[in-house]
This record gives C-alpha cells, structure tokens and sequence, in this order.
C-alpha cells in the first residue's frame, strides 16, 4: 500500500527551464463534490510555481473557489471566464490576473459561468469553446490548469477538449471509489470521439487519513484498479487547507513546512517526473 508522502526523496529536483511554453492543459475532474479539486489546483499550481513554471489556473467552475482561495475573487465590473468564453469582444488576455504567488496566474469565474451551459448547447463546435479560448496564451504558460465544477456536463466536456490530460482527485471513501467508472468512461468517450491526445495523468487520493481502516481499504482497492495510474503521492486530511482558504492563499505560502505543503511539493515534482508536465 502507498505510504504517506512525509519526504521529497522520491521524486528529483525538477531541472529549470530556459523558457516557457507551450502549456500543458490538465482538468481537474471528478463530478462528486468536495474530493479536493480546487485544493488539488491551487496547491499544485503554487508547488508548479515554486519550481519556476509558469503557471495559469483557470477557474472553470461557476462557485468560483479557487479565485477567492488565491485572493482574485472576480469583481460585478471585471470580465471573467463566462465573458471570454462567450463573447468575440473578450480576450483571454483581458481577464488573467496574477495571484500573490510569483509565476502563478488565475483566470477567474463567478456565477455567471453557470449560464454559458445553457448558452453554448446552440453553438457551432459548442464542445472546444475553452480550447478556442485558451489557444492564445498557451505558449506564455508551461502548465495550464483547468478546475472543473461537480459535473459531467458541458464545461466538464470543454474543459477535457482542451486539455492533454486529466488529474482525478479521489477523497479515501467508498462512495467516492463508486464514481470514478463513470468518470473514466466519459474521458474515453472524449478521447474517442473529441480529443484524442486526451489520457488520464493520475488518479490522486486525497483527504487520506491512513489511521482508519476505510481509508486504507479503499487506497489500496483503488490501486487494485487503476495500478500504476495512481499517483505515489497522497495527500492527507488537514483542517491547514480550509485555513488556508479562508486566508486566501495556498498552504504552500500560508504554512510553507506543513505536511499538507510537502505533499504538494512532491506531487509537483512526481508529475514533472512522470513527464506530465515540463
């Protein structure tokens, strides 16, 4: 069974880059709620950042999460994700913002994306909407991450057209584990028939607390599964993430040596290791 990411051993010192770009595009995806997606991009992103990636986290869930944990939350007379995505007059480079974190932007959303759902279903090509909108930044960025609503509609769909591969946050719970199949099976369909470069880059468990049988039972038949598509690096319950939300930034930054920090550290460096990012 995997351990608990405690050490950065395992994983090399990501070599630095002599430039940026062309991005990467991951979706973090998974349609049940509250498994550590927005945890996953903003904490990813900064340990990205902090090892001189140029990064951009593209808020693509109406609820607008990740903007307001990195500080960004989209003002009533700032253009968002919604604008860009639907009107020809908005550019994506008119509604990125930097975070506090050097080398980590956001492109924001509010509750105005919720409309676009309803909105593109009568779109030519309605499926590569966010693949359009991004096209322009890509080679500024040399990791794109998309955090995706709850879902498995249609900005679920346009987020994974865009995208090269797919991070699935998975919480240690049975309910949870039950889930995944049909996420996987979309995915193939998307690959199938929209995105064919598209593949799954990792399966993360989150939220694990291996002190409990139930968590250490699903961990290890979500390696009897997926096998080598886990990710090595898990990453533990912490009551650290929501205080650091509420503080409006990454627990990279809010408590740099904290155990939850070192995990995202070491999935940073395991995903640049792996290959599924520069």
């Amino acid at each position: 069974m995997t351990k608990p990411a405690d050490s950065l051993k395992d994983f090399p010192e990501p070599a630095d880059l002599q430039g940026h770009g062309p991005a990467r595009v991951i979706a973090l995806c998974n349609q049940k709620g509250g498994v550590g997606k927005t945890t996953t991009s903003i904490n990813l992103g900064a340990a990205l950042a902090e090892y001189g990636r140029k990064v951009l986290i593209v808020d693509f869930d109406p609820q607008g999460a990740a903007s307001v944990a990195l500080g960004v939350a989209a003002r009533e007379d700032q253009p968002t994700v919604y604008d860009a995505l639907m009107s020809q007059a908005v550019a994506v480079g008119d509604i990125i913002t930097p975070s506090a974190v050097p080398e980590l932007d956001v492109a924001p959303a509010n509750i105005d994306l919720s409309a676009a759902e309803v909105q593109l279903v009568g779109e030519v090509a309605r499926e590569t909407a966010l693949a359009r909108m991004l096209r322009p930044v890509l080679d500024t960025y040399d990791v794109v991450l998309i955090d995706c609503q709850p879902s498995l509609g249609l900005l679920t769909v346009n987020a994974l057209t865009a995208s090269h591969g797919v991070i699935i946050p998975l919480e240690t719970e049975y309910f949870a584990l039950r889930g995944v199949a049909l996420l996987v099976e979309t995915i193939a369909k998307v690959a199938d028939r929209l995105n064919p470069r598209l593949k799954i880059d990792g399966i993360l468990a989150t939220m694990v607390d291996l002190r409990t049988l139930h968590s250490r039972e699903v961990l290890a038949r979500v390696h009897e599964a997926f096998g080598s598509q886990v990710f090595d690096t898990v990453i533990s319950r912490t009551v650290k993430f929501p205080d650091s939300s509420v503080a409006a930034e990454p627990i990279l930054t809010f408590a740099p040596d904290h155990p939850g920090a070192l995990s995202y550290r070491r999935l940073a460096r395991e995903l640049i290791a792996r290959g599924d990012a520069a």
